[in-house]
């Protein structure tokens, strides 16, 4: 029980983190939170009302991207996680599913109970 706690609670820390810390950041793409809201109806208020996350808008070179994706969520969080001017680097996934992210070019945080 308590190694389940454990990793419960580390999927939390992020959002911790991003509260709680300076420059420390939390993005959502709005594509994903449509997807998830779908499958789990309210889910996207509550994440709207989380202090400490910012959301990506679907721009222009975003929305090309999820134009030739299948679903939207993932292609905008992939277009999102790719480097950029403001994040070099790119930024990690926080993910429940990172094995479908392997074949990208892209970090993941795995976020699993």
């Amino acid at each position: 029980m308590k190694r389940r706690e454990a990793k419960v609670g580390r999927s939390f820390g992020p959002i911790h983190r991003a509260h709680a810390e300076q420059g420390w950041f939390l993005y959502a793409t709005v594509c994903a939170l449509v997807e998830a809201d779908g499958a789990r109806p309210g889910i996207a208020e509550h994440i709207a009302a989380l202090p400490g996350i910012a959301f990506v808008d679907l721009d222009l070179p975003a929305a090309l991207s999820v134009a030739r994706a299948g679903t939207w969520g993932d292609a905008h969080t992939l277009h999102a996680a790719r480097p950029s001017p403001d994040r070099p680097d790119g930024a990690v996934i926080g993910t429940i599913r990172p094995r479908m992210w392997k074949e990208h070019p892209v970090r993941t945080l795995d976020l699993s109970p």
